[in-house]
């Protein structure tokens, strides 16, 4: 069955607009979109307003092949990739006109030039790996991909069809993405909008709604620590998930204590885009037994490590059918046998799997290898409640960011020499007021790089 149709089942969904208060039913939502004879391609530039959910049931209702991407992408990155990639329908609010097409009743608009492209039949959804650069590089998903990994997460996550969730991730983010699909699949409300955990209005909205659930990454999880949610209590609230990078054990502990005080459960999970979204989840019975574990892997899944790097392989029917980087990677869809995550991981005794760092996330400092990941555990380990960034500097020096006026930056090198036995002038650090974050709320090491090289050299 499509992804549609299994959202179809539900008679209990309902789709509230968060601005509105007003309630919908899929079928009120229900629109036509006419797709050509060919397989057609459509960038949808969607926020996570009701319009937008709208615009995206009723494309996946549709032969179409979608390219979900963030509308607050820069107009240059959008034309180039759509240069690139040539689509023949366009989603996006935040243009008046687009030069050569045509709006339609729908609200998508139509290329004058038809269909320029040959698509695989079995792409039906393309994610950007690619937040804010306008990369032309997308991971490309399957149907099947889309239905096996929603069933495979509703097989651990207590989803039911009293509850309301809201839309606080982006539905263009894969981790944001299945929490869509399955809560439309599986739960009650689903609430459309565009507020996130550091408005007051999404409290507002909580209380308002009464809001079952919360999904964030690390970033959103350290906000939450520091205006201090723990300390506030939830009637509604059943459960929280946490994926789109490793959590500090420390508020992996403070988060996990809380719930289970309260009998809620804290899901800790991992996953790539490249799996369609989840990889492996953390029972919430072992969480504060096995701090720092990824978990077992979903159903259907299963992990191995390869025998010289440590690297943590993945096989399932969620893996990706390849990366397409011009429209001449429309035409085909092979999935590997195995996915490569790219994550250097271990194993226990109890089959839990633990991420040690990144595979190309190293720095070799006087010919010590040293890795990054490892050093901003050290650091959000020893001095808790704050954020660190670490990135190299060309091998000759490990780079460290941190908020103004938290802690001083001689004591951060200083640490550091102590715990990884390296001279303080292999250490570098720099205040920032705050860190620059992709649309899917994770750290940008990319700007970081690129915003800290030039200051180095200098």
């Amino acid at each position: 069955m499509s992804l549609y149709g299994l959202i179809a089942r539900n008679q209990h969904l309902r789709y509230v607009d968060a601005i509105t208060g007003k309630h919908y039913t899929l079928a009120d939502l229900q629109a036509t979109v006419e797709a050509p004879d060919e397989q057609a391609l459509a960038f949808l530039y969607l926020d996570n307003s009701i319009a937008s959910v709208k615009m995206l049931l009723n494309c996946l209702n549709s032969r179409l092949t979608l390219a979900l991407l963030s509308p607050k992408l820069h107009i240059e990155y959008k034309q180039r990739l759509e240069e690139v990639y040539a689509p023949y329908y366009i989603y996006d609010t935040t243009r008046d006109e687009i030069p050569d097409f045509d709006i339609e009743e729908s609200g998508l608009y139509r290329s004058h030039r038809g269909v320029r492209n040959v698509i695989h039949p079995d792409i039906k959804l393309m994610l950007s790996t690619s937040g804010t650069t306008g990369s032309p590089k997308f991971v490309k998903l399957s149907e099947n991909n889309l239905v096996q990994n929603a069933l495979s997460i509703l097989n651990y996550l207590p989803v039911n069809s009293s509850d309301v969730t809201p839309l606080n991730l982006p539905v263009f983010y894969s981790y944001g993405l299945s929490v869509f699909t399955t809560n439309s699949i599986a739960g009650g409300q689903v609430v459309c909008g565009n507020r996130d955990v550091v408005q007051k209005e999404f409290w507002e909205d909580m209380e308002r709604y009464g809001y079952t659930s919360v999904a964030g990454v690390p970033y959103v999880y350290e906000v939450l620590h520091r205006i201090g949610f723990n300390r506030k209590e939830y009637p509604s609230l059943r459960y929280m998930t946490q994926a789109g990078g490793k959590l500090s054990a420390s508020l992996v502990k403070s988060f996990g204590e809380y719930l289970s005080e309260r009998d809620k459960h804290f899901f800790v999970m991992y996953g790539q885009t490249e799996a369609t979204a989840r990889m492996a989840y953390m029972p919430p019975h072992n969480l504060l037994r096995k701090i720092g574990a990824i978990g077992i892997p979903i159903k259907g899944g299963q992990f191995t490590l390869a025998p010289e790097t440590n690297e943590l392989l993945y096989s399932g029917p969620n893996v990706f059918g390849g990366y397409a980087v011009s429209a001449a990677d429309l035409g085909t869809f092979e999935q590997p046998p195995v996915l490569h995550t790219g994550d250097v991981a271990k194993v226990d005794a109890d089959g839990y799997y633990y991420i040690t760092g990144r595979l190309k996330r190293f720095v070799k400092l006087f010919g010590t290898r040293v890795n990054l990941d490892e050093v901003e555990m050290i650091l959000n380990q020893e001095i808790q409640g704050e954020t660190f960034a670490c990135i190299g500097m060309e091998d000759k020096q490990l780079l460290v960011f941190h908020r103004h006026g938290i802690q001083d930056d001689a004591s951060i090198r200083s640490l550091l020499a102590k715990k990884l036995g390296l001279h303080p002038t292999a250490f570098k650090v720099q205040q920032i007021d705050d860190f620059p974050l992709t649309p899917n709320g994770k750290l940008d090491y990319t700007a970081l790089q690129q915003g800290a090289l030039p200051q180095v050299q200098a």
